[in-house]
């Protein structure tokens, strides 16, 4: 079955970096576009990243363009998010999930991203 596992997250401090990784299994890897989809309590998922199979294409939103950076090992089934110039609007439970953008068919567990003073 499909399988996304996040990790990477924590408590940083104001303009900290985090990288966020993304182990997938159950599923031929390459080809699906992938997403990192944020959702903070109260609110729904949105998306921050997104990737397609290949690796070269890619997206972002643009409170996050020039800070974040999205990315995926395909012989290793790992999804990426390098987080820079973190500021407390960034804190949420970061998912990866399969498809582009909202377009999402499986999610992992989530992992937590903090980020305060």
């Amino acid at each position: 079955q499909v399988q996304l596992v996040e990790s990477g997250g924590g408590l940083v401090q104001p303009g900290g970096s985090l990288r966020l990784s993304c182990a997938a299994s159950g599923f031929t890897f390459v080809n699906y576009a992938m997403s990192w989809v944020p959702q903070a309590p109260g609110k729904g998922l949105g998306w921050v990243s997104a990737i397609n199979g290949g690796g070269i294409s890619t997206s972002c939103v643009g409170s996050v363009k020039g800070r974040f950076t999205i990315s995926r090992d395909n012989a290793k089934n790992t999804l990426y998010l390098q987080m820079n110039s973190l500021n407390p609007e960034d804190t949420d439970v970061y998912y990866c999930a399969t498809g582009w953008a909202y377009s999402n068919d499986y999610w992992g567990q989530g992992t937590q991203v903090t980020v305060s003073s």
